[in-house]
């Protein structure tokens, strides 16, 4: 079991507390666990020496999105499973999986031990459990990182100043998506690309009814303006945003997007990346074995 030490709501609350915590909570559900507190840093390799060591019945993630995304990438295709032990902010992946966000019943589940195949997603060699974005977004993560750091700011007083700065900056990046089926110019100021459908509601994606279609969804958002994204983000709230018209759709195993840039800050989990042009997505199919609640 692989705790980050630098993030996670439990983390907040004292990293020796948590850690007595998450190791009661193991206990209690049986499981015979060997535990890593580990820094941001050097998480992934954690993983990947994880993934390859012998004698584990399993991987388990202790911590938020980023922290699965660096399992996932450690362990895809592997015969090792990932359990997770959902301690992020918004533990996109445990919630589309059906996960209990509790602590003591995320143990459990794992004691129980029942394994499904689930698709992750990748670009440009860098996989992703939950969404990928170009534009508005990753700009509001880079400013978000920044006013954590120097502001002293929590994580959701940090993002929605991050957010107001972004968009007070409106601006619409010249892509291209490749994909089977579609040749498109798009002027955005917004891209998503998921690991399978989302319910698109703007600037916060939805729920996925599943996780092992075998498709990525792209959704290229239309709004020209700033004040045309802010009447399409209410419209949103409300449930009135039409796919046709607010957005470019595409549904595909594989894309590719390019720029006139050399390379685009993308956002993956939350997290941001300095990527290459094009930008070439795919889907693996079902090459992520996760342990969830019998009933899913």
């Amino acid at each position: 079991m692989i705790v980050n030490a630098g993030g996670g709501t439990l983390i907040g609350g004292g990293e020796d507390k948590a850690r007595g915590r998450i190791e009661v909570a193991m206990d209690a559900a049986g499981v015979k666990a060997e535990t890593a507190t580990t820094v941001p840093e050097a998480i992934a390799a954690a993983f990947a020496e994880a993934a390859k060591a012998p004698g584990l019945d399993a991987v388990v993630a202790a911590g938020g999105d980023g922290t699965v995304s660096c399992a996932a990438g450690a362990l895809a295709d592997a015969d090792r499973p990932l359990g997770i032990l959902p301690l992020g902010t918004r533990n996109h992946l445990a919630r589309d999986a059906g996960l209990p966000l509790g602590l003591e019943e995320a143990a459990q589940v794992i004691a129980a031990g029942h394994v499904r195949a689930i698709d992750v997603a990748g670009v440009n060699g860098h996989v992703f459990v939950n969404n990928s974005a170009v534009g508005l977004y990753p700009d509001m993560v880079r400013l978000r990182d920044f006013e954590e750091s120097h502001g002293g700011r929590g994580r959701r007083r940090a993002m929605l100043s991050a957010s107001l700065r972004a968009l007070r900056s409106f601006k619409r990046r010249r892509l291209w998506i490749s994909a089977p089926g579609i040749e498109a110019p798009v002027r955005t100021p917004l891209l998503f690309v998921g690991n399978n459908r989302y319910q698109v509601n703007l600037l916060a994606l939805g729920r996925r009814e599943t996780l092992d279609a075998g498709e990525l969804s792209i959704h290229a958002v239309r709004a020209r303006s700033r004040g045309h994204l802010l009447w399409a983000g209410l419209r949103g709230l409300f449930g009135r945003l039409d796919q046709q018209r607010d957005f470019v759709t595409v549904y595909a195993p594989e894309a590719e997007i390019s720029s006139d840039r050399a390379a685009l800050t993308i956002a993956a989990d939350g997290e941001t990346l300095r990527l290459e042009t094009p930008l070439r997505y795919c889907i693996r199919p079902k090459a992520l074995k996760l342990i969830v609640p019998a009933e899913r």
